[in-house]
């Protein structure tokens, strides 16, 4: 997983609190990042058909479904390959060790079944579940204070 998904999954929560366009300079300062950076997200984004780009005086970004059709696994799928990257493989094949000869497709079994439990797990955690953890851990920690984005 990347930064780049925390991003992302930040951009789209926030475009589905808000309900509105928002531009990347918007949406940079609630995820704390440069705009640059939210506009490279958010054109993988678009690409997925996740979000919309719009030009122009009032223009932006805007959610182009609903919170509750968007899974995190689509959102994963825009912005990165891999959960887990084995990108050092220990042993040999032609080893005469056993341990050192078997253990590469050991382990690539390993990393190909954490990418598929990863993968299982991003499909079922909604854009709409994302925002009811927010609204939950907010309640809870405000009390009777209403707490909104300021930006």
């Amino acid at each position: 997983m990347t930064a780049e998904f925390a991003v992302a999954v930040h951009a789209m929560e926030l475009l589905h609190h808000k309900g509105d366009v928002l531009s990347s300079e918007t949406i940079a300062r609630n995820v704390c990042t440069h705009p640059a950076r939210v506009r490279k997200v958010l054109a993988k984004l678009e690409k997925a058909g996740l979000v919309e780009g719009r030009n122009g005086q009032q223009g932006g970004y805007c959610l182009v479904r609903s919170a509750e059709e968007i899974t995190l696994l689509h959102i994963f799928d825009a912005v990165c390959s891999t959960l887990v990257k084995g990108t050092w493989r220990s042993g040999d094949m032609d080893q005469d060790c056993m341990v050192a000869s078997g253990m590469a497709a050991v382990m690539d079994g390993v990393y190909t079944a954490v990418e598929e439990s990863g993968r299982e797990t991003l499909s079922h955690i909604t854009l709409a579940d994302v925002d009811r953890q927010i609204l939950a851990g907010s309640s809870s920690q405000q009390n009777s204070k209403e707490k909104s984005c300021n930006f």
